[in-house]
């Protein structure tokens, strides 16, 4: 049976500028970069950004599917993001579970969430 989950791929058809977005704007620790795959290491997960020949220009459906990112201090992360250009769709805002929510998208459309978990 599975046991865990290992990564998410978002594929692209610009993977330069994806690479520099998740490399120089976002800062994610990089774990190997080959022809056609970059992959990024988050804590236990993989981030991989690959070429495929199937995907054309901006996410089509962009919120079937949203990666979370964790933060320490969303307030300073939301504020750097967007000195560096970065679209934010949701401001940060707190959830009724007691946590920060703030929501982006990336060079292709795609749907990133930052999450501030509350302090216990």
């Amino acid at each position: 049976m599975i046991e865990d989950i290992v990564g998410i791929t978002f594929w692209t058809d610009d993977l330069d500028r994806m690479f520099h977005f998740y490399n120089d704007i976002l800062s994610l620790p990089l774990h190997s970069k080959h022809d056609g795959f970059i992959a990024f290491q988050v804590g236990e997960l993989r981030l991989n950004l690959g070429n495929h020949r199937e995907v054309h220009s901006f996410a089509k459906d962009p919120y079937r599917v949203m990666a979370n990112l964790s933060v320490k201090d969303i307030v300073s992360t939301h504020r750097d993001l967007v000195d560096h250009g970065v679209q934010f769709i949701r401001e940060p805002e707190k959830e009724s579970w007691g946590g920060i929510v703030a929501t982006f998208l990336d060079p292709d459309g795609n749907i990133l969430q930052l999450l501030e978990f509350p302090q216990s």
